[in-house]
């Protein structure tokens, strides 16, 4: 019978929910249980897809072409579990749907109200899409206590009535802040938070406390009177050196024994072992490189969340500490300024982006590293101006750029309207930002003999996708003269997929975002690759 574990926050926003979320399903994954993983989302947007990532963070793109919350990333990373569209929801799909119904008349007339409604769409998603699995846990976004999230935990409350104890789990991670002028930990925030949980109807089962470090015995004490829980129930959560650090934190705070406690389980023997040595390897690393990358949203590397960590999983796959330097490509628009910023480093990766903004900075950076024979990877929006940078040197092609930049003579990169995927046409909904991008996982053929081809080892490839705007296979052929090979396209071989420059030691594009499947336990071949030529590099200069 399926159980359900239910993880909310208090005090304030980022506290780490998605990796305390991801870690206990990582410990229960190794301990060989079947679970999903699922993020309820209180804001009215459909998805996070036309959001300021410098506001929200990043985008995370699920393999059947789902924009998600950048928490799913963090479930594939720890577990290697794929998420799907059904693992997340907004107030925005819930109320799409309670309306869609209302119109049908599914409701029968009757008056449309929060209570039921709302909260049985809620419910019935935590609930759809199941096959039998051990556990669901469902992460609640936002913090207890704002108004946007209260039809979730209301949903919750029910669920644990209709559910019962036995099947259902409630934790809450919530601040106990050290306060250095006192000399003391402060619980006030603590009891607060669950004070404002019971209000609602619904009393945690367990406490996870997060704190710079351990506190005293006294305050835990403190805690569990005046949060009504047992002393073992109360958790403490210190600050990690790797996120990758937190499951072997929890299981050494006791976290299963609760579990165990809780649902009356018979865990045997949870393997440790990889987190161990991935933790072993990560305080022991050897040697260092230093790689810019230049995008637009650099002022918060949540941005870019999925691109930081495959760069470190890479990283400790060879045995290197890899320092990020983010470099805000609207200050280096002139070429020597371009010089001075990049010259200390070992590679330049120019991520995925929208809009003209920054573009020219960007280009830029691409010339440097093609001048000076710099590792470099462009991803999506970089791979395209890779291309563009390259044929404005073809006489001729001086002008190439991309219709997302406006009207041009020579659309190099243009948004194609149609395309193949499998025996179906995917049309782009030009009149909706949310709808006219090509998502989720793509089939790449690899050209033999190539660069990509011997990172990959293999011909067909399979990478995720979310960009509007694709290179015009009307310029395939003078691409090609500039200086660049087409070393992956698409099956039907319009759609140019991975390019690479001939004269350069390792310089790659990539219309997709390889960074969205890096995980531990795999880090991604071109990220492995990446890094190892900048070693090469580094040694030479």
């Amino acid at each position: 019978m399926t159980k359900y574990i239910f993880i909310t926050g208090g005090v304030v926003s980022s506290l780490g929910k998605g990796i305390v979320t991801s870690s206990l399903a990582s410990l229960l994954k190794l301990s060989k249980f079947n679970l999903r993983i699922r993020k309820l989302d209180p804001y009215l947007n459909i998805d996070p897809g036309t959001m300021n990532p410098a506001q929200h963070g990043e985008v995370f793109v699920t393999d059947d072409g789902a924009e998600t919350d950048m928490d799913l990333g963090h479930y594939e990373r720890f577990t290697g579990i794929i998420s799907k569209k059904s693992d997340n929801i907004t107030t925005g799909k819930v109320y799409s749907e309670v309306l869609r119904k209302e119109r049908k008349g599914d409701y029968l007339g009757s008056t449309v109200q929060v209570i039921p409604h709302v909260t049985n769409e809620i419910k019935k998603f935590i609930k759809k899409d199941l096959k039998n699995e051990d556990f669901v846990i469902c992460e609640i976004g936002g913090t207890v206590g704002d108004i946007e999230s209260l039809p979730f935990l209301e949903a919750l409350r029910q669920l644990r009535n209709e559910l019962g104890k036995e099947k259902s789990l409630f934790i809450h991670i919530t601040l106990v802040p050290f306060i250095s002028s006192a000399n003391e930990f402060k619980t006030k925030p603590t009891q607060h938070s669950v004070k404002e949980l019971l209000g609602l109807g619904i009393q945690p089962d367990l406490l996870i406390c997060r704190t710079e470090k351990k506190f005293s015995k006294d305050s835990k004490k403190k805690i569990s009177l005046f949060c009504n829980l047992s002393l073992d129930s109360v958790l403490m959560l210190e600050n990690a050196q790797t996120i990758y650090e937190v499951p072997l934190k929890l299981h050494n705070e006791g976290l299963l024994r609760k579990l165990n406690s809780h649902f009356a389980l018979k865990i045997k023997k949870t393997n440790l072992d990889f987190w161990n040595k991935f933790y072993q390897k990560f305080v022991c690393l050897e040697k260092e490189i230093n790689v810019a990358i230049v995008g637009k949203y650099t002022n918060l590397s949540e941005s870019y969340k999925s691109l930081n960590e495959a760069l470190f999983h890479s990283g400790i796959f060879n045995n290197t500490r890899v320092k990020i330097s983010w470099i805000d490509s609207r200050r280096i628009k002139d070429f020597n300024k371009t010089q001075k910023t990049l010259e200390n480093f070992q590679g330049i990766l120019v991520p995925g982006g929208f809009g003209k903004e920054g573009s020219s900075g960007k280009i830029n950076a691409i010339k440097f590293a093609k001048t000076f024979k710099i590792p470099f990877l462009g991803i999506c929006f970089g791979m395209q101006l890779a291309i563009i940078e390259s044929l404005r040197n073809l006489k001729g092609y001086e002008k190439s750029s991309s219709t997302e930049f406006g009207k041009t003579d020579f659309p190099v990169i243009s948004m194609m309207h149609e395309w193949e995927k499998g025996k179906k046409i995917h049309k782009q909904d030009l009149d909706n930002l949310g709808g006219s991008m090509r998502l989720g996982s793509y089939k790449s053929i690899l050209k033999k003999n190539t660069l990509v081809f011997k990172i990959y080892k293999k011909t067909k490839i399979f990478e995720r996708h979310r960009h509007r705007y694709e290179v015009n296979y009307n310029y395939l052929k003078p691409i090609v003269n500039s200086g660049i090979t087409l070393s992956g396209m698409s099956p039907n071989k319009k759609l140019v997929e991975i390019i690479e420059r001939t004269n350069h030691p390792w310089f790659i594009g990539v219309q997709f975002h390889p960074e969205l499947k890096s995980t531990p336990f795999k880090p991604h071949p071109i990220f492995n690759s990446f890094i190892s030529a900048m070693l090469k590099f580094k040694s030479k200069s």
